[in-house]
């Protein structure tokens, strides 16, 4: 079976990291994988086997983003048309994030029927709200204009109640399918060396940037009371992380928090830590929480929406925490001292196989 992924680009994120599992478990079960990328940015090494495209935009003309969607659409198509002229059609194509999703729906050479939108985030937060007024109702129904009657794959059932319940999609199909994690590799990573193996920490791995709420994470972290250090282990803009690093000068927990740079292999550093805390006001779904449970460190998270609260359930249930600093502090407390026990059974959901059959299952239907 021929598969192919399109999205914006392979930069790193939790998206693009997905997309990249993914197309190496299809790769496992036999299946031909295409990945097609609409930028140039990959920090990932593919496998030979999966062929990848580059369909990257130079037009450089005053009218270019009045144009952009067609023109990028053309360019998609020639891809298309030419790699299954040279190899066969596509059975199923999966097209992942916003941006890329307005450009495929416009395709001429891809069957509507065989497309299926991926849908990382949560659409009502990260594109309606900070907007007002006329622009609040024009984005509002690009977005219900885009996905109404498409085939839709949400990356939690929150994300795909959102688009639902938000902008009034019907889907022509929906399928919530988590995203796929490769455990053994990634417990295979984990061994690698850490330099704060042996030393009783807890750890914060993501983004800095406002919906991460960091700055909720220090307020919390100086409210526990708890003495182990807190590593923060990220990446973003200088401003951001010199606001945390003042926020933390202030609260008087500067000499307990430890901001180190982000690494490619973070494992290590959530395997040896104490506990793993997420402090989002908002997750599509949350990676690094799977992360965290496939390297057996117990999690902390807010309950905010959507993907936490579908991660932790049953036991690790008692690691969420409202939406507050004082809530936080208090979990933070409770799993330090009592952590609940992880078994596979919390893993079996995202593994690789189990995702990737899912994902053929689209065909077969």
């Amino acid at each position: 079976m021929r598969v192919l992924m399109i999205i914006d680009g392979l930069p790193g994120g939790g998206a693009e990291k997905s997309v990249v599992t993914l197309a190496e478990g299809l790769v496992a079960q036999g299946h031909r994988v295409s990945i097609f990328s609409l930028q140039t940015a990959c920090d990932y090494t593919l496998p030979e086997v999966i062929e990848y495209q580059i369909i990257a935009d130079f037009a450089c003309s005053p009218w270019r983003k009045l144009t952009e969607l067609s023109r990028r659409a053309r360019a998609l198509d020639q891809a298309v048309l030419a790699s299954q002229q040279r190899d066969g059609e596509f059975d199923l194509v999966v097209s992942h994030l916003h941006k890329t999703d307005r450009i495929v729906v416009r395709s001429r050479a891809l069957q509507p029927e065989r497309i299926w939108l991926c849908l990382h985030t949560i659409f009502s937060l990260g594109y309606l709200s900070q907007r007002k007024g006329f622009f609040y109702w024009l984005k509002r129904h690009k977005i219900a204009a885009l996905y109404q009657k498409r085939n839709i794959i949400a990356v939690s059932h929150g994300v795909l109640n959102d688009m639902r319940r938000n902008f009034k999609v019907k889907p022509s199909q929906a399928k919530v399918i988590y995203n796929p994690f490769d455990v053994a590799a990634i417990r295979q990573l984990a061994e690698a060396t850490c330099d704060l193996a042996g030393q009783n920490y807890l750890i914060h791995v993501g983004r800095f940037e406002p919906n991460k709420r960091q700055d909720r994470l220090l307020e919390a972290y100086a409210i526990s009371g708890l003495q182990a250090p807190l590593v923060i282990l990220g990446k973003g803009s200088k401003f951001m992380l010199h606001t945390l690093k003042a926020l933390a000068k202030a609260l008087d927990i500067t000499d307990r928090v430890l901001f180190k740079t982000f690494t490619t292999n973070p494992y290590p550093y959530i395997r040896h830590a104490r506990m793993l805390i997420l402090s989002s006001d908002s997750e599509g779904f949350g990676n690094v929480l799977v992360e965290a449970l496939i390297c057996n460190t117990p999690v902390v998270s807010t309950r905010c929406p959507f993907g936490p609260e579908e991660i932790l359930v049953g036991e690790l249930s008692s690691g969420l925490a409202d939406l507050c600093a004082t809530s936080l502090a208090n979990t933070m407390r409770k799993i330090y001292r009592k952590p609940p026990v992880i078994s596979y059974f919390h893993l079996q959901p995202y593994e690789i196989a189990t995702i990737s059959r899912k994902y053929i299952a689209l065909v077969k239907k």
